[in-house]
């Protein structure tokens, strides 16, 4: 039933992207496992990031699920939305849940999508990881495939209006290689280069 919504959200949102003439330059895709759980960690520099991830997997016919907070799930136009492409509320006082709903998600081989830093960069430098991505994937033994998005803050950014009037906006995705995460080591040391990970493809 998820996809009921989330195909036709899809052509609409391609729709746009034609309207605005965004020049989108997305490379790396290939490196989103074709099936089984994964998750997907990104840069967070806009409110339309997770558009422009859940872009990238698409050429292996895959659909995320992105962990997002809570209040977006309570708008009147947008929660509908998000509850129907099955993305995954996250309460901050109330962390588990979301926890274990990804958990849950990643197990049944669905690909979660994380932004680690938890809130968007207003200097669109990365900011630190919180370990929760890590974690997932060590205890669900899937993958973590780090990704970076740019030019999502010309168009709507944190403290900053909404600029969908100005077009050709380059953005720009890329996908790096997946990184496994063992068990038998450390979350924080995964974390750490995860970010580095994150970091490379942000820089190049």
């Amino acid at each position: 039933m998820a996809e009921l919504v989330y195909r036709p959200v899809i052509g609409f949102a391609r729709t746009m992207f034609k309207v605005w003439d965004l020049k989108i330059d997305c490379r790396g895709s290939e490196n989103i496992p074709r099936s089984g759980g994964a998750v997907l960690v990104s840069n967070h520099i806009s409110y339309l990031d997770f558009i422009f991830n859940g872009l990238a997997a698409l050429p292996q016919k895959r659909l995320v699920r992105f962990m997002a907070k809570e209040s977006v799930f309570r708008h009147r136009i947008s929660g509908p939305l998000m509850r129907g492409m099955k993305h995954i509320p996250v309460d901050r006082s109330q962390g588990e849940a979301a926890y274990a709903h990804a958990l849950d998600s990643l197990r049944s081989g669905e690909v979660i999508g994380v932004f680690p830093e938890a809130t968007i960069s207003e200097s669109f430098t990365l900011k630190s990881f919180k370990s929760g991505a890590a974690r997932l994937a060590q205890e669900a033994g899937v993958p973590l495939v780090p990704m970076a998005v740019w030019g999502t803050q010309r168009l709507w950014t944190k403290g900053h209006p909404r600029n969908f009037r100005r077009s050709h906006t380059p953005i720009t995705v890329r996908v790096g290689e997946a990184l496994e995460a063992p068990r038998d080591q450390y979350a924080g040391a995964i974390t750490r280069r995860l970010r580095e990970r994150v970091q490379e493809l942000l820089e190049a």
